[in-house]
């Protein structure tokens, strides 16, 4: 069957001025859709403009045909979804990529049936096959992307979990799967490696929940085969290599938490700092747990870095020094967390301000009076003079150390 000439008369105009048409296209997926510019794929573009081009060709080659599109008319959309699950693109980003060359034909279609009332009039009907091709060629994008997303889970995760294993064990890889996959992830026996670890603080709706927080992070952590990331339990573990000091990597972990917090779902992640090599993967795990779990259960993204000495010491949680802490301070801890912990809070700003009572009632919003009688109160239950420098060190430090761990479980 063939398209009547009106049809035919729209399909040349706009065969003619097709190269610009995908053009136009690939730009404003470029603009509108984030993951395609921060893909780093050098080859994303030339795969998105010949994606395009088939594409459009799957819409105007059954218009000339007079019949409907169906997957056959999309020879090449199957591998592209598996690719840009591979370059760091979402499904929901790729679907929108698909929706904007479909809209962007459609605006070709328009310009190319102007001229005529009657080339006008054939353009209604045309607009029922062009969503047609968006329901079609949609489909077929989808099912390879959620298919090619299963198998990776299902057959890639296992190399990636005994990998991570080894590595956060402190083993030497021997030839086989592992030591190939850590080959082709460029994490040699050399590299320098940068480690994170995430838990949701949101409970993920099911499987898929868990999946696409993955997915965010191995954009991260595996797009161009550089790292790995997996699920170990109740966490996600990263390990990537890094040339520099890292940033870029916390820079694109900041990213993919914005957008899953965009999305509902809030991440606890923490960084190590840049190690030498592999053998000190074990090393910079702690690290990353120790950063991690000095959130507090706090959504975000914080490196070890960032942490004072005071703040580390804190959150390694060491039963030692927990026995130092003297049981006049332990009692006031607990006892003032029971009762709200008001005094605590008070003594905490009042530090914080330098010993500065009127700035730090300011700051809690209260009667500089109010803030005296607290700082008294709570050097009286102590048996500690707040306004001496060592004294009040030593009750700060003890209530880091009591209460920082009381808010949350521990991930470790």
């Amino acid at each position: 069957m063939v398209a009547n000439p009106l049809v035919l008369r729209i399909v040349d105009r706009v065969r003619a001025s097709l190269p610009a048409t995908v053009q136009r296209s690939v730009s404003r997926t470029w603009r509108e859709v984030p993951a395609y510019p921060r893909s780093p794929d050098k080859s994303l573009a030339e795969d998105l403009t010949a994606h395009t081009y088939t594409v459009f060709e799957a819409a105007l080659t059954p218009l000339e045909e007079g019949r409907r599109a169906t997957a056959e008319d999309f020879p090449i959309t199957a591998s592209q979804a598996r690719r840009r699950l591979r370059q760091g693109v979402t499904l929901p980003d790729f679907l929108t990529g698909f929706r904007i060359g479909q809209e962007t034909l459609w605006e070709a279609i328009v310009d190319a049936s102007d001229s005529e009332q009657e080339t006008r009039d054939e353009a209604l009907h045309i607009a029922i096959h062009v969503m047609s091709v968006i329901e079609v060629g949609s489909s077929v994008g989808a099912v390879a992307y959620l298919e090619t997303q299963q198998l990776d889970m299902a057959e890639g995760d296992r190399v990636r979990r005994d990998l991570v294993d080894d590595l956060l064990s402190g083993r030497r890889l021997a030839p086989g799967p592992s030591a190939d996959l850590a080959e082709v992830s460029d994490l040699r026996p050399d590299s320098r490696v940068l480690v994170a670890t995430a838990t949701s603080q949101t409970p993920l709706r099911d499987d898929r929940g868990l999946r696409e927080v993955v997915t965010a992070l191995r954009s991260v952590f595996d797009v161009g085969r550089r790292g790995i990331a997996v699920v170990l339990q109740d966490q996600i573990v990263g390990i990537t290599p890094v040339t520099s000091d890292g940033s870029t990597t916390l820079a694109d972990l900041e990213r993919v938490h914005q957008e899953l917090a965009r999305h509902g779902t809030d991440l606890c992640v923490g960084t190590s700092t840049v190690h030498e090599g592999l053998d000190r993967v074990p090393e910079a795990y702690r690290e990353a747990v120790l950063a991690r779990e000095s959130l507090d259960g706090a959504p975000g993204v914080r490196s070890l870095h960032v942490l004072t000495p005071l703040d580390y010491l804190v959150t390694l949680d060491d039963e030692v020094a927990h026995r130092l802490i003297r049981p006049e301070l332990r009692r006031f801890v607990e006892d003032d967390l029971a009762a709200g912990g008001v005094l605590i809070e008070t003594l905490l700003e009042y530090a914080a301000c330098d010993l500065n009572a009127k700035l730090a009632a300011e700051r809690l919003h209260v009667h500089v009076n109010t803030a005296y009688y607290r700082v008294d109160s709570a050097a009286e239950r102590t048996g500690r003079n707040v306004r001496s420098f060592t004294d009040l060190q030593e009750t700060i430090v003890a209530i880091r150390m009591l209460t920082a761990h009381a808010r949350t479980p521990s991930h470790r």
